[in-house]
């Protein structure tokens, strides 16, 4: 079953491009990607005028880009020259002659944040024109916002182009994977937009539009219903026919379409997994630095309780054990282990050796002699 003209849309595109570099500058964007904006209208209809203004020898970066988008790109003189408001007024004066002049143009859509644009918008409705406003999302009006048949931020464009999309199937050569991702995408995007029935036809004509150049035999298949059909048997996309025309009709995406689309999501279980350990760390951390301490109270209490007397190296030893204890306390409690005994170097023994033996009968023997006069 073919498309019907009636039912698609046909849209022309508004760039007021000084709002929109502003915005994306405030919202710390590298740079403005006009082909994101393009992808998107596409999966809405045809896009047959593309029209951006402002005064391009202050964006020059962006001629090229644009040019092959096939943009034009209307210029609009500096402020000291063409007046405050030269390119709105261009703008909305382009508008509103397509309106009446191109009739068979159903969609407008206005890329800009300024609510200067509001009163336009409301004449395009008032000429039965559907209305598509688009800009970023902290720099746009919310008069605009709410005056727009439908309104798409620009941030959410970068967000689904940053999804990473695995490959449908590892086995498939890349030229079949290259063939059912833009399948898989063209369904998506129908779903997206709350079409009713996906006729086979439908799918095609948005693959068509996100790539001109799609031809089903140059991937193998004679017909684009051989394509449906391989895409079933892998699990792709559920089908059915139409009784009464025999077309096919795509109900959903199939099992292995649908993980694939699951797994391109964002997830957030690598932050549970890094915080986690971290918790668990914290508590053993916890958990040792109590026991170590009770273990320290319970050596020093029974060391108290024992009868040592008063300056003898036993003194001297628990002494130093209670500061060590003491210093363990208060130090880092990560390690489970004490401190290593200190042990004697060389040095402390070659001292000691050279030290002579204390004898007391020779000391008694000496002290006379020293009362000499």
């Amino acid at each position: 079953m073919a498309v019907s003209a009636q039912d698609e849309q046909r849209l022309a595109l508004f760039i007021d491009f000084e709002n929109i570099a502003i915005g994306v500058r405030d919202a710390h964007y590298r740079k403005f990607d006009v082909n994101l904006v393009l992808e998107r209208l596409l999966e809405k209809g045809k896009v047959l005028s593309k029209k951006a203004y402002a005064d391009w020898s202050r964006y020059s970066d962006y001629k090229r880009s644009f040019h092959e988008s096939a943009i034009e790109l209307i210029e609009v003189p500096q402020k000291s020259v063409g007046g405050k408001n030269s390119a709105d007024i261009r703008l909305v004066v382009d508008a509103m002659d397509m309106s009446f002049q191109k009739e068979h143009i159903n969609c407008f859509v206005v890329c800009s944040g300024d609510s200067d644009f509001s009163p336009l918008v409301s004449k395009l409705k008032e000429n039965n024109k559907y209305v598509i406003g688009l800009g970023v999302k902290n720099s746009t009006s919310d008069l605009l916002i709410e005056n727009c048949d439908e309104f798409i931020f620009y941030e959410d464009l970068v967000r689904v182009q940053q999804r990473p999309m695995p490959a449908i199937t590892g086995s498939l050569p890349e030229k079949l994977q290259d063939c059912f991702g833009l399948l898989v995408d063209a369904i998506v995007a129908l779903q997206r937009e709350n079409k009713e029935v996906l006729w086979g036809s439908m799918v095609k004509e948005t693959m068509k539009r996100k790539r001109p150049s799609f031809n089903e035999s140059y991937y193998g298949f004679r017909t684009f219903s051989h394509l449906l059909e391989d895409a079933q048997r892998r699990g792709l996309v559920t089908l059915r026919r139409d009784q009464k025309s025999g077309s096919y009709i795509i109900e959903d995406l199939g099992p292995t379409a649908a993980a694939t689309t699951s797994e391109a999501s964002p997830e957030r279980k690598p932050e549970a997994a890094a915080t986690a350990p971290a918790a668990a760390g914290e508590a053993d951390a916890n958990g040792s630095r109590t026991g170590r301490r009770r273990r320290g109270r319970g050596g020093r209490g029974r060391r108290g309780g024992m009868s040592v007397p008063a300056g003898t190296p036993s003194e001297a030893g628990s002494a130093a054990l209670d500061d060590a204890d003491d210093e363990d306390d208060d130090g880092d409690d990560s390690s489970p282990e004490p401190p290593a005994p200190v042990t004697p170097t060389h040095a402390d023994e070659a001292a000691a050796a050279d030290r002579p033996a204390f004898s007391l009968f020779s000391w008694l023997r000496r002290e006379p002699e020293e009362k000499k006069p």
